[in-house]
């Protein structure tokens, strides 16, 4: 068994226990916050569909384990069970009752078809939690419907805002609805777990990518919402109303210049040997400066020209102006917080480690499970199956045949 156990007591989830039905990005990313504070995140993959998809997204993908895989499945187990199999579902709630969260992103539908909602739980363990994470939500006219990071940001009009004015609709370089519904779905998780354990009474979690986007245009939404107006994309990721909050270009490449407040913009000018600006009638305050954007930034320009970004930083630096530099990725993973493990197929693998950081105890880092690898020891461990039993149960095919593949079931249909 690759995926050993070596959850401490001391880490804030220790005794929590997730069952996931989950695949790809969004979901997995979710439970992986869970599973890095501690929580046994046990995945229930799909045997008809060769398990999470995301065991095969190259590149780096040999047979059926993936980086892609590993970034989001670290410290989880697996177990493998047909869902749709007339055996399963007494398997499916013997693991219910010894858990405390069912966790699925599947279409919104699913839940419902699946009986995964806390309606269908609630006589077999009243505290567990069920959270959806889904494209559109379990209910309204889109509940049928996959929905995935590309077409939110496209749909709550992020694409519209990204990008310099004379560009394409443009999405954002990670998948940012993804990853936002998974920390947003991991917060619904965690209230319903401590209303559960103050009441005694779980709930139904009802998370979708659609809402968590929309809500994600924060003030811009507010702005449109309330007075109709629709901030338009600038030069150089310019911030749409603060001047200068933005790129500028070096002798040699990029800087990022932040001026969030007045006193920074005062320093600013002092740094770069233009003090004069900072007095000026058109440039004095933060509404001057957004409204005469066009005549201070060619200036700016002009100036941050003149020097090397490295050079440019440790003046912007010693000056205490907001700054940094715009790295590639390999610069910026160079200098971050890494886990390190040794992976039995893809060798040495290398993350960036968890920003969830409580004194107290480290979070486990152990590699992705492979499919189904912890199938008889949950069956045997927490629900009390004999031997005999689960040879039972895997010869009636509840465990589906992990030497086939087969066209993908409506298990997949993941957000």
């Amino acid at each position: 068994m690759r995926n050993g156990s070596r959850r401490s007591h001391l880490l804030p989830l220790a005794d929590v226990r997730v069952l996931a039905i989950e695949q790809f990005g969004a979901g997995p990313w979710g439970t992986l916050q869970l599973a890095d504070l501690g929580a046994e995140v046990i995945k229930i993959e799909d045997p008809s569909s060769r398990g999470d998809v995301g065991r095969y997204v190259p590149p780096f993908a040999e047979g059926e384990d993936s980086l892609f895989f590993e970034t989001f499945n670290r410290n989880k187990k697996s177990v493998s069970l047909d869902l749709r199999h007339t055996g399963a579902r007494a398997v499916f709630e013997d693991l219910v009752r010894v858990s405390d969260v069912v966790y699925s992103n599947l279409r919104g539908d699913q839940p419902a078809k699946l009986r995964l909602t806390y309606d269908d739980l609630k006589e077999v363990n009243p505290r567990i939690v069920c959270c959806s994470l889904s494209g559109f939500g379990m209910t309204g006219p889109r509940a049928r419907e996959g929905g995935y990071d590309y077409m939110m940001q496209g749909l709550a009009g992020w694409m519209s805002l990204t990008g310099d004015p004379d560009g394409p609709p443009t999405k954002s370089g990670l998948s940012l609805v993804d990853l936002s519904g998974g920390y947003v779905s991991t917060i619904a998780v965690l209230a319903g777990l401590w209303r559960a354990r103050r009441e005694g009474i779980g709930c139904d979690c009802d998370v979708s990518l659609h809402e968590t986007a929309l809500h994600e245009l924060m003030y811009v939404g507010t702005w449109a919402a309330s007075r109709g107006y629709v901030v338009p994309r600038r030069r150089n990721s310019a911030h749409p109303s603060i001047v200068p909050f933005q790129n500028f270009p070096t002798a040699d490449g990029w800087v990022v210049v932040a001026c969030p407040k007045e006193k920074f913009w005062v320093l600013l000018c002092e740094a770069i040997g233009r003090p004069e600006l900072c007095r000026e009638r058109r440039f004095a305050t933060f509404a001057d400066r957004d409204r005469n954007r066009d005549q201070l930034e060619p200036i700016l320009e002009g100036v941050f020209r003149q020097r090397t970004s490295a050079e440019w930083l440790e003046v912007l630096g010693a000056a205490g102006v907001p700054s940094s530099a715009v790295n590639g990725v390999l610069d910026a993973v160079a200098g971050a917080r890494l886990v390190e493990y040794e992976h039995p197929t893809l060798g040495t693998v290398r993350q960036l480690a968890s920003p969830l950081r409580l004194s107290g105890a480290e979070p486990p880092t152990v590699s992705a499970p492979a499919r189904g690898e912890h199938t008889e020891w949950a069956l045997a461990e927490l629900c009390g199956y004999s031997p005999e039993r689960i040879r039972e149960l895997e010869e009636a095919g509840v465990f589906g045949d992990r030497a086939k593949g087969g066209a993908s079931a409506e298990t997949s249909a993941a957000t």
